[in-house]
């Protein structure tokens, strides 16, 4: 090439063009020249290095080779080539002119880094990929992991394309590194919490990629979608992003709802609220209506049989109604509920099962059903909620009772009526 270069150079000088002129003709043809047989040499190689691997990345049975190919891991390797024909032409170009020589080397060695560092990145993306494949590491968070890795890899090659361009020695920055440091701790505050806190996440088991969270804090309420090195990513139920810091997990409360997936069950607390003013004892016309209650007749007869063996035996008249024990229209009521529970088929029987009378309210007395679902899918846990409370609303009137209601336009027009 310098041959090359001296020859033209002479030729144009013997045509009668000045020797400066035809040193900066000559020059850049062929720099042009170098660049178009470079852009040549990384068509060549990419076509040849993809063309072959991803034929055998497709005959193998083997998946990781197939996410070299689609993370462009060879893509990138393939423009290693192109770079060094260029650089290697470079000081033959620019012969007899020793500054611009060095200069183009080391930018030759800047560009050869920085090459490697994007092969590095995109190889790290390959290795977490296939790390996420396996179930016992797919719901932990590696991209904070791999995030953490690219900015040590970054840093130290950083380092190095300052050490090329300085011409020092990198243990000159790396020393330099320290004097640093306390400024880099504060630029980099939110990353070491951020990583610090995935590494307790993740040793804690508080949180994985797809668990429902809900922190009401920062308004997230939905499925983990990433967790990254410093931030979280929830997708709302409303299909919105909530970015959460991931440090805020570890410093702040919030609730995770994995255990309900776990279980297959979701709760169901809800009340009515019944008028306390229509609770009364059983007289024998509601004890005989309750009989004819398919789930509620043996609790009715087996109650019946235990308050009179309890009265006969104690001796208590029962001619006044404050004495001795008597059913309650509210009691005969939970017990329904219960056995209405016990018998529902959407309801986890394994689990909590009750109906209890919470303290009472101006509102009225609470009558709260407490159960789990055994189907956690929104709509049709709340279809069997709603079910539930709907056939629990119709029937109360079958037992004497009243919900509470505060009053409307329509019962004060009633009244004036």
């Amino acid at each position: 090439m310098t041959a090359i270069r001296k020859s033209l150079i002479e030729w144009l000088v013997s045509g009668g063009l000045d020797e400066f002129y035809s040193e900066l003709i000559v020059t850049g043809a062929l720099l042009l020249l170098i660049i178009l047989v470079g852009f040549i040499v990384d068509r060549i190689s990419r076509q040849i290095m993809l063309s072959s691997i991803s034929a055998l990345a497709k005959k193998s049975k083997t998946k990781w080779d197939d996410l070299l190919v689609e993370n462009k891991v060879f893509s990138a390797i393939a423009h290693i080539a192109p770079v060094i024909v260029i650089f290697y032409f470079l000081p033959a170009i620019f012969g007899g002119h020793p500054t611009i020589i060095d200069y183009s080397n080391r930018l030759s060695e800047v560009v050869i880094i920085l090459t490697g560092m994007v092969v590095v990145f995109r190889f790290f993306n390959t290795v977490r990929d296939i790390l996420s494949g396996y179930e016992t590491l797919r719901d932990k968070p590696l991209q904070s992991y791999f995030q953490l890795a690219k900015i040590i890899v970054g840093l130290i090659l950083g380092i190095l394309i300052l050490s090329v361009v300085a011409d020092k020695s990198i243990m000159y920055f790396f020393g330099a590194f320290g004097a640093v440091s306390a400024v880099l701790i504060l630029v980099f505050k939110d990353t070491i919490l951020g990583f610090i806190a995935s590494i307790q996440l993740a040793a804690n088991d508080m949180i994985r990629v797809g668990d429902w969270v809900q922190m009401d804090k920062f308004g997230a309420d939905g499925d983990v979608i990433e967790i990254n090195l410093a931030t979280v990513k929830v997708k709302n139920w409303d299909k919105t992003i909530t970015t959460v810091p991931t440090y805020s997990f570890i410093s702040d409360s919030f609730k995770n709802w994995r255990g309900m997936a776990e279980t297959g069950s979701r709760r169901i607390a809800r009340s009515i609220y019944v008028n306390q003013h229509s609770i009364k004892f059983c007289n024998d016309e509601m004890i005989n209506r309750f009989k004819n209650i398919h789930i509620l007749k043996p609790y009715v007869e087996e109650r019946l049989a235990e308050i009179e063996k309890y009265n006969k035996e104690k001796q208590i008249d029962t001619t006044q109604v404050s004495n001795g024990r008597r059913m309650t229209n509210l009691g005969t009521f939970r017990a329904y509920l219960l056995k209405y529970l016990h018998n529902h088929p959407k309801i986890n029987q394994e689990l909590t099962v009750i109906v209890r009378q919470l303290a009472p309210t101006k509102h009225g007395i609470p009558i709260q059903l407490y159960a789990f679902c055994n189907d956690i899918a929104w709509a049709n846990y709340e279809e069997v909620q709603s079910d539930i409370f709907d056939h629990t609303l119709a029937v109360v009137h079958q037992f004497d009772l009243e919900i509470f209601q505060d009053p409307s336009g329509g019962d004060f027009k009633k009244l004036i009526d």
